[in-house]
């Protein structure tokens, strides 16, 4: 299961981070701000959004309501001190799909998010994609251009493969670099741009270079 945490408080979430890799064997993302939140969840695919209500630059609650206001279906869990039933049915209101109040049981937590996952609020990828009169093929991790075919490596594809999940958005390395890499990785950001110039000499083979787009000082973006 991939899980985005959006959680402020320091000592909880490296806990959180902790207890749902070590018992849940979860992959896990942490951001500590309500934005980073957003942009997180707008740009990639989890399984499951572990949402703090009272967070800096953007409150649970407010992040939510946008999120499912631009069409976000993943599951969300928000987590929050704030226990009245009033609360409950504001948290619910915004788009919640369940609700967890601190303090809790990590055991509680795992649960909830099981029950969550199993009902498969997020899209399932397909095999191919075409873009642009290209066929881009998940499973061997090939494109393809009528009869002519490039094999990509695995970070080439995973590279590729975010930026046409986000066609027409542009993603700032930062986040690029996060989401191919991790945040633990020791990767410098020239390796996304060395990434992305083997991509395009791979997709000039094809005569679609031009495809994919360098947005000076910010990142890249596939423009369809």
């Amino acid at each position: 299961m991939n899980i985005l945490l959006a959680e402020d408080d320091v000592n909880l979430g490296e806990l959180i981070v902790y207890m749902l890799k070590k018992k849940g064997g979860y992959q896990v993302e942490w951001v500590m701000e309500g934005e980073d939140a957003y942009d997180y969840a707008s740009f990639s695919h989890y399984d499951v959004l572990i949402m703090d209500w009272m967070m800096p630059n953007g409150d649970g609650v407010s992040v939510c309501r946008r999120l499912r206001k631009n069409g976000y279906s993943g599951a969300i869990l928000m987590l929050t001190a704030k226990d009245t039933v009033q609360d409950r049915i504001e948290g619910l209101d915004s788009g919640a799909d369940d609700y967890l109040v601190k303090p809790f049981e990590i055991d509680e937590l795992l649960a909830r998010l099981r029950a969550l996952s199993r009902r498969n609020y997020a899209p399932i990828l397909e095999e191919k994609t075409t873009v642009n009169d290209l066929v881009f093929n998940r499973l061997s991790q090939t494109v393809r251009f009528r009869n002519n075919e490039i094999q990509l490596s695995p970070r080439e594809f995973q590279l590729l493969d975010l930026l046409i999940q986000n066609k027409g958005q542009v993603l700032p390395r930062e986040l690029i670099l996060d989401r191919i890499w991790g945040l633990d990785s020791e990767v410098a950001p020239k390796t996304i741009d060395a990434t992305v110039k083997l991509i395009r000499k791979k997709l000039d083979r094809l005569g679609k270079q031009d495809l994919l787009h360098s947005i000076r000082g910010v990142g890249y973006k596939i423009e369809p």
